[in-house]
């Protein structure tokens, strides 16, 4: 695992003037709504005064970041503007003219950064999936066939394709791939050292998705912009590409299926949201980095949720309150406590020793991680076991303890046991926020593998077991 240097000072919530009590019951009411965090991590004043992981994540792993990654493109898109090599105006047609398609409209021709950066490009839904089915080797040029039915500028999209548009453009006017220009700008000075991406086939950055960082490297990207752009006395970022990506924009709409909490509907700045305290960038399944000027406050959290708006409202309604409120000593002490006991509790059943078993996997329920038919075997060995799916992907399984493994890779980490007839294990892909039940029917001789949250960019497991992984950027 990476280095755990520390990136930011410690201190007592009480030092800070932050009520611990507040902080308990920001984890009593994601606990009480059932929002599966997978870390947290409250800085006030500069200082870390509360932070938890719940194992088996921990402190020093990088976690998937899904769509917050745009507030990082964000941040290159700055960087190469204010080096002179970009500028709002600048076109997507000029800049990449080699991926312009024949018969280009007026609209898709006038498209420029600014566009981009707000997703004011005109089309009516996201142009993800139509633009990788028209153009299955070339996203710009995908992007520009979808059609433009709205006029550029003037209604807000949630558009995916807008920010690897945004990753290319900087790419090309630097000469960098975005990785390599972010860790040279960005991550160096600050003391990352673990930055890990996501990559299309052809090897690109995702742009809109596929970063890894740690939930501290999260929280340093926060306190980093809270500063205006400033890590300690040297400048990383212009403070007004600070101010410029992190105020509204244009209006956000509320979604037609009626989605789309409290704090999606502040408007949106440039690859970040704006709240209804402070903004946020966010990513799919409960990966936030919130930013809270008037309480000089960050919070970052990772998770696997889909009701991610439950963690705004805790942090408001439960967390806010508690700014310049202090508490005793003996709460602090009882909050950090709580934090360092933090877990998802291994699968509860005997061990059974000296019992395997052979099955086949069924997938006709659905959120299958493994194709149908797929040999699983269940080997015990050593206080646990090995599991064996298919040809190559062998995992090993803790009994009430987590045992870890990467067959291809990528970390996973497992724990089984028996619950009479059937073998139960969790499988977490550790470095993401999915997990998957595997669950051996002995009797039956049959086997299901079942995602807590399919990922986006598909469901076999092992694409998700291969670093980087790399796939079509069919992220929805």
């Amino acid at each position: 695992m990476p280095s755990q240097r520390p990136l930011l000072p410690r201190s007592a919530p009480a030092a800070s003037g932050v009520s611990s009590r507040s902080i308990a019951a920001l984890l009593d009411r994601l606990e009480a709504r059932s929002v599966e965090c997978h870390s947290i991590m409250v800085v006030r004043h500069g200082h870390v005064v509360a932070e938890g992981w719940w194992a088996p994540y921990s402190a020093g792993r990088p976690h998937l970041l899904y769509s917050l990654t745009k507030s990082f493109t964000s941040v290159a898109v700055g960087l190469a503007i204010a080096d002179g090599l970009l500028s709002l105006d600048d076109r997507v047609v000029d800049v990449l003219p080699d991926h312009v398609p024949d018969g280009l409209s007026k609209r898709g021709r006038r498209l420029t950064v600014h566009h981009l950066l707000s997703m004011t490009a005109g089309h009516g839904t996201d142009s993800l999936a139509e633009a990788w089915r028209l153009e299955p080797g070339d996203l710009v040029k995908g992007f520009l066939r979808v059609p433009f039915p709205e006029a550029e500028g003037t209604r807000h999209t949630y558009d995916n394709s807008t920010t690897f548009v945004l990753a290319r453009m900087v790419e090309r006017v630097t000469g960098r791939g975005l990785p390599e220009l972010l860790d040279e700008r960005l991550f160096a000075p600050m003391g990352v050292d673990h930055a890990e991406w996501d990559r299309v086939a052809s090897g690109a950055a995702f742009g809109f998705h596929g970063l890894h960082l740690t939930t501290e490297a999260v929280a340093a990207f926060g306190e980093l912009l809270l500063r205006g752009g400033l890590w300690g006395d040297r400048r990383l970022v212009p403070r007004e590409w600070v101010e410029l990506a992190t105020r509204r924009h244009v209006e956000t709409l509320q979604l037609e299926d009626g989605s789309g909490g409290a704090d999606f509907l502040c408007g949106y700045g440039y690859q970040f949201w704006t709240s209804r305290h402070g903004y946020h960038g966010n990513g799919a399944f409960g990966q936030h980095c919130v930013v809270v000027p008037s309480h000089d406050l960050v919070v970052a959290v990772t998770g696997a949720t889909t009701r991610e708006q439950e963690t705004f409202d805790a942090m408001w309604e439960c967390l806010l309150p508690g700014m310049d409120h202090v508490d005793g000593t003996r709460d602090d002490e009882i909050l950090a406590d709580r934090l360092r006991r933090l877990s998802f509790a291994p699968v509860s059943g005997s061990a059974a020793p000296g019992r395997s078993v052979r099955a086949s996997l069924d997938a006709s329920a659905g959120d299958s991680a493994l194709p149908d038919g797929t040999t699983v075997i269940v080997d015990p060995v050593d206080g646990g076991w090995v599991l064996r799916l298919g040809a190559s992907l062998d995992v090993e399984a803790g009994h009430g303890e987590w045992r870890e493994s990467s067959p291809l890779g990528r970390p996973v980490v497992a724990a089984g046991a028996w619950r009479d007839g059937t073998f139960v294990a969790d499988l977490y892909v550790v470095t993401t926020p999915h997990r998957v039940r595997l669950a051996v029917d002995a009797d039956a001789g049959t086997a299901t593998a079942t995602w807590n949250i399919v990922p986006l960019t598909g469901p076999d497991l092992a694409l998700h077991l291969r670093a980087p992984l790399m796939t079509r950027p069919d992220v929805a």
